[in-house]
């Protein structure tokens, strides 16, 4: 016959057990949050990269579909906007820190801001104020160690193509530069 009144049998955890449980929950986080911070910091840089490499195919795709020179343009406060050469009027526009706040972005040649994109979607050898474009667009985190970073570059073609490419990427990967 069973005896309902018998206590003895209980379920549970005792506090031993609940302490070990957290402990051990206290470790595994500890583990994984520097992990967690790295990838959460190079999908930032990914995350600033394709937004450049966005702006400046609509810049390319605009200026082959309005027959007219188009500009994209990297501004100081890290933001970037494609409009018509001639005019004042912007196309498009975003800035960079959305969603990417800890990235640095590097232009090469240094000091140039600036690619004018054709009617036929290649680059004009000077831009409308007689600078020359640039070639390439760094991105990098302002947090990470650089072996925990993952550079990204945004690099030009001759012909006005656009790339986005890992320049630590070893040789003969689809993805290195």
């Amino acid at each position: 016959m069973l005896n309902l009144g018998d206590k003895s049998s209980q379920s549970g955890f005792t506090l031993v057990e609940l302490m070990i449980g957290v402990v051990i929950l206290a470790i595994l986080a500890s583990v994984a949050v520097p992990s967690f911070r790295a990838w959460l910091q190079n999908t930032q840089i990914r995350n600033a990269a394709a937004s450049i490499l966005s702006g400046m195919q609509r810049a390319r795709s605009e200026a082959v579909g309005r027959n007219v020179n188009v500009e994209f343009v990297l501004s100081d406060d890290s933001a970037w906007v494609v409009k018509v050469a001639s005019s004042v009027d912007n196309i498009d526009s975003r800035p960079i820190s959305e969603g990417s706040r800890n990235v640095q972005v590097a232009i090469t040649p240094n000091g140039r801001d600036t690619i004018t994109y054709n009617s036929l979607g290649g680059i004009q050898a000077a831009n409308l104020d007689g600078s020359l474009p640039f070639t390439q667009v760094d991105v990098d985190s302002l947090d990470l160690l650089p072996q925990e970073s993952r550079e990204m570059r945004v690099t030009v073609g001759a012909g006005g193509a656009v790339r986005m490419c890992d320049p630590n990427a070893p040789a003969g990967n689809p993805s290195a530069c």
